[in-house]
């Protein structure tokens, strides 16, 4: 590597060698460890940021250490700059937050070590620039991430998640590989912008098929329906491996399809993929969620449903808002799960409301006809100021204003008080002014390295119909859940989907998870 390359290709490196540090001393309160990590995590965070001050100074670079089938490269970008920079900062706040959560266990040393090495390995993925470099990163994380499922190897629930993600992150890592051999067979390169280039004049049969694997793959890194049992059940990791996993690898799934994008885009039948499972696991995600008491159960059923979206967003071809999603869902979740240590003392501590207003057929009616007109004129003013909107992001920006249309249902209640009846329209119109700001901003900075969304066919047009319409009908299912809770038919509905409907059970019986568990005890 020269002096030129770019500092961001370099964080990695003081990791790896606080991660040797770590491992020579793998036990309780290792002299000096934590302190190293969390210096080596701050460095790799500068090199971050320096990498993406010279990526806005001089564009893009990619550096090729090896040639050949086996090309190693790294690439500097704008989507990989932004991941670096966004992998760096969350790693370091998770590294310094381990300093005090993990201080004084029995394996305090490897865990310093095993966290470390698995972020030098988010890092390398998301400045990858080859197909070797790309598939190694992903079995590195995978190998890493395994480990640290593993920190309290006793309990039985730990052996379970442990093998459920091993399993299918494994699988994943399989589908890759065979993709990888396709691509470099279709195209004769295993650089991945000259890939993206190349599929631009059609996709050959096997470029095809390693297409529909690389989705398939994504969706399962992702934890996409059904088999999103493992990520619901590694709350038996410390919390700082659920804050590094919902908030960083659990993007790895969506990073690939936005590396891929425009190999990924040249194939409908992937895209039609993802659109629908990315939204069946939405929507499932979000009602399971809705029935969970525990916390951290909550959120990693709410991670099951925003990688959904993120699936739904890739499939559309809103890249640009896809990597936005990525970036806001890390950076919210990170903290989500370092601060739900104190959640329930600070709900405990919250004075309860009175009588809650609870809104009728009729003002669910009004509620979601106002937020869509209210979502029309924004869009309509912003097609006026900044040009008009693609039909997908059109489509999108209406499936968030549903869940804000549930919020102005409550205050367009017959008992409702009128001054919640305007701060929740003006919640409405401020969400739709938000989406649009921030769509604009997203397709400003990363717009020029990604496609264009693709315009829409009769299929497409069919997609984006079913998925408003379920969207829609959840929507107001929410609104009107206090009309029918009590019913005993919502109560057993209820206890069904708090269970998942009882698919991980499913998973648990293939993989024996179960007799590992009694066996166990």
């Amino acid at each position: 590597m020269d002096a030129l390359s770019p500092l961001g290709f370099l964080a990695p490196l003081p990791l790896l060698v606080a991660a040797i540090v770590a491992a020579m001393r793998p036990g309780r309160r290792p002299a000096g460890t934590p302190l190293i990590a969390e210096g080596a995590a701050l460095l790799a965070l500068a090199l971050a940021l320096l990498g993406a001050v010279q990526f806005a100074l001089g564009g893009v670079r990619a550096v090729a250490l090896v040639s050949g089938p086996f090309e190693l490269a790294l690439r500097q970008d704008a989507v990989s700059a932004t991941m670096t920079l966004l992998v760096g900062f969350v790693g370091w706040v998770v590294v310094r937050y381990s300093r005090s959560y993990i201080d004084g266990e029995a394996r305090e040393g490897r865990f310093h070590a095993l966290m470390l090495a698995t972020l030098a390995a988010v890092l390398l993925l998301v400045q990858s620039g080859s197909l070797a470099v790309l598939v190694g990163a992903f079995l590195a994380v995978g190998a890493g991430l395994g480990a640290l499922l593993l920190h309290y190897p006793e309990r039985p629930e730990a052996q379970r998640a442990a093998a459920k993600f091993r399993l299918v992150w494994g699988a994943g890592d399989a589908l890759l590989i065979v993709s990888a051999a396709l691509l470099w067979f279709a195209f004769g390169t295993a650089d991945l912008a000259a890939i993206t280039t190349a599929a631009q004049a059609g996709l050959p049969l096997a470029a095809g098929i390693a297409v529909a694997l690389i989705a398939v793959a994504a969706a399962l890194k992702t934890a996409a329906f059904p088999l999103h049992g493992w990520l619901t059940e590694v709350m038996e990791a410390p919390t700082p491996v659920s804050a590094l996993l919902h908030a960083g690898i659990i993007n790895g799934g969506g990073f690939l399809l936005i590396r891929m994008a425009g190999l990924v885009q040249a194939s409908d039948g992937a895209m039609a993929a993802l659109v629908l499972l990315g939204g069946l696991t939405a929507l499932f995600g979000a009602v399971v969620m809705l029935t969970q008491s525990a916390v951290k159960t909550a959120l990693a059923w709410s991670t099951v449903a925003q990688m959904g979206f993120l699936l739904l967003q890739c499939g559309l071809g809103l890249w640009p808002l896809a990597l936005l999603h990525i970036v806001a869902h890390s950076l919210y979740k990170a903290h989500a799960f370092l601060g739900s240590g104190n959640a329930v003392t600070a709900v405990a501590a919250v004075k309860r409301p009175g009588p809650v207003a609870i809104p009728g057929l009729a003002a669910v009616g009004r509620a979601f006809l106002l937020a869509l007109a209210l979502y029309a004129g924004v869009a309509l003013l912003f097609g006026q100021v900044v040009g008009p909107k693609s039909a997908q992001a059109l489509a999108l920006g209406a499936i968030l204003i549903f869940g804000v249309a549930y919020l102005v249902a409550q205050g367009l209640a017959d008992a409702a008080p009128r001054a919640l009846t305007a701060r929740t329209a003006l919640a409405s119109l401020g969400a739709a002014f938000a989406y649009f700001s921030f769509h604009t901003i997203a397709y400003l900075l990363w717009g020029p390295s990604l496609p264009a969304p693709p315009v829409p066919g009769a299929l497409e047009w069919a997609l984006i119909v079913l998925i408003i319409l379920s969207f829609g009908l959840v929507a107001v299912a929410q609104a009107l859940f206090p009309l029918w809770a009590h019913h005993p038919a919502a109560a057993g509905l209820r206890v069904h989907l708090a269970n998942g409907l009882y698919l991980n059970a499913v998973l648990d019986r293939l993989i024996g998870g179960f007799r590992r568990q009694q066996t166990a005890r």
